[in-house]
């Protein structure tokens, strides 16, 4: 089922606030913009069954799950150890236990995020319904997954057989330093013939979105995008393609910085870490074609996306659906064959239920 793209004619349906003034130092606006993130995230609290029915980005939400559902059911084998950078409150640890997954490790700079993912994974949280314990053990880690060295982290955990970074890959796109960082961790713990799949702002779009814009905001109901007067001009030097920010507010999930991530770029700096490009497609293009599939249908029924084929005739809004065209999914593959001969006892590096004390933190210094 492809639905059109409808740009939103309203010009007053969002309001932006000012440019910020910028910090002195690449150092300064690292830490403090990671920080800001770190604390956005941990500070969002978890919503009961009926605040999130009564999101007006709700459908959009089911969107976005089924597309990680879609990307983890076409990778993930059984057995799989899986590496979850930004794992955030682990809102995907369903979607892995459905996979059969045999180990699971995820990490996220916010320590509110890691705290709800270890309820969550422990089945203590009261905000949603588990419907069975997990059947994979897991361990977690609160640190910057793009800043410090994960090899030396998780040198007894490695090598994984899937990465997965899910709206969150952009956050890394501030330095190049990050960026190289973020893309040789990955690197570093896939084993030969490993898959990352991923979900990102789509760069093309927003740039696309912002030369049609009469200033240097665009939106609609659901969320704006702002740039600052540093790019009044709207042009990007190719000789700088990292730190080029803006502020992003969606409804009831983000209101933080992110970056532009060029999507030649990091194909680039993938393809120097051994990592060769799938496919990448915009949200749009993803839905097109993969809703298509028999399976996949019953999938997109199942989440409710696009209402359950039956009673429920509520689906995405026109202006929903213009935000989904913000994102792209890709999937990447770590160069060389598998060992077939690696025995995995990775196992009993993970436990099945997590204390507070089995959290791990790192710091840029590891």
């Amino acid at each position: 089922m492809k639905r059109g793209y409808q740009e939103s004619s309203s010009s007053n349906s969002f309001a932006p606030p000012q440019s910020k003034p910028r910090y002195s130092s690449e150092d300064d606006i690292t830490n403090n913009i990671a920080r800001k993130v770190a604390e956005h995230y941990s500070a969002r609290t978890n919503q009961t069954l009926e605040e999130r029915e009564n999101s007006p980005i709700i459908h959009l939400k089911k969107l976005n799950n089924w597309i990680k559902s879609v990307l983890i059911q076409l990778y993930a084998k059984k057995g799989d150890a899986v590496l979850d950078l930004a794992c955030g409150k682990g809102g995907d640890l369903i979607k892995w236990d459905k996979a059969k997954i045999g180990y699971y490790v995820g990490i996220d700079i916010a320590e509110g995020s890691i705290e709800d993912c270890r309820t969550r994974y422990n089945g203590d949280a009261d905000h949603h319904q588990r419907r069975k314990k997990f059947s994979f053990p897991a361990r977690l880690i609160c640190g910057d997954c793009f800043e410090v060295r994960l090899d030396r982290v998780l040198a007894d955990d490695a090598p994984f057989d899937i990465c997965s970074c899910q709206f969150a890959m952009h956050y890394s796109w501030s330095t190049e330093s990050r960026a190289r960082r973020a893309l040789a961790n990955v690197s570093a713990l896939l084993r030969p013939g490993g898959i990352f799949i991923g979900t990102m702002p789509d760069s093309n779009v927003i740039v696309k979105k912002l030369r049609e814009a009469e200033g240097l905001a665009f939106g609609n109901s659901v969320y704006w995008i702002r740039f600052d007067e540093e790019y009044s001009d709207k042009r990007f030097k190719s000789s700088n393609p990292f730190g080029i920010q803006y502020t992003f507010h969606l409804e009831d999930a983000v209101d933080c910085p992110e970056w532009i991530v060029p999507f030649h770029l990091f194909k680039s700096l993938a393809e120097e870490n051994d990592l060769e490009l799938v496919f990448v497609k915009n949200s749009h293009a993803f839905v097109d074609e993969y809703l298509k599939r028999p399976e996949f249908i019953e999938l997109m029924r199942r989440l409710g996306a696009l209402g359950d084929g039956n009673q429920d005739r509520s689906t995405l809004s026109p202006d929903e659906w213009e935000a989904a065209y913000l994102y792209s999914a890709f999937v990447l593959r770590k160069r060389g064959q598998p060992d077939q001969t690696r025995v995995d006892t990775r196992r009993d590096k993970g436990k099945m239920l997590l204390s507070k004390e089995d959290i791990m933190y790192i710091d840029g210094k590891v």
